[in-house]
């Protein structure tokens, strides 16, 4: 179950970072001042990175049966995706500075499921 969901959790944050890609080069670069679009840009990356992360995570979770390191890394990349990107674009679109107080969460959030997801490498037999 966990390497179907990571799969397609990864497959429709892909398509969601390219839509909002597409959607910053073409609507918001009008709309938006500078850092504000500076913002939404690095939360479209973030994310893109971490679609091949999660991906990473479920063929890991897949290839290593009970291997709860690849498992959690997963859940950590999707919390990052959602805190750290998440709060870049609503802040982008509001204006809301203090969101940044959240994003840190999400960075934390990918290092450590980074750092799970070496563990989970090392555990492969």
């Amino acid at each position: 179950m966990t390497t179907r969901t990571f799969f397609f959790l990864a497959a429709v944050l892909g398509a969601i970072a390219v839509a909002f890609g597409a959607f910053a080069a073409h609507g918001l670069k009008s709309w938006l001042e500078p850092s504000m679009l500076a913002n939404w840009q690095t939360g479209v990356r973030y994310q893109f990175y971490h679609v091949f992360a999660l991906l990473a995570a479920g063929w890991l979770a897949d290839r290593t049966r009970n291997n709860r390191s690849a498992r959690w890394s997963g859940w950590l990349f999707l919390v990052g995706v959602l805190l750290f990107s998440g709060s870049l674009y609503v802040m982008a679109l509001t204006g809301w500075r203090w969101l940044g107080v959240i994003t840190p969460f999400g960075g934390v959030a990918f290092v450590v499921g980074w750092l799970l997801l070496a563990n989970a490498a090392r555990e492969i037999g």
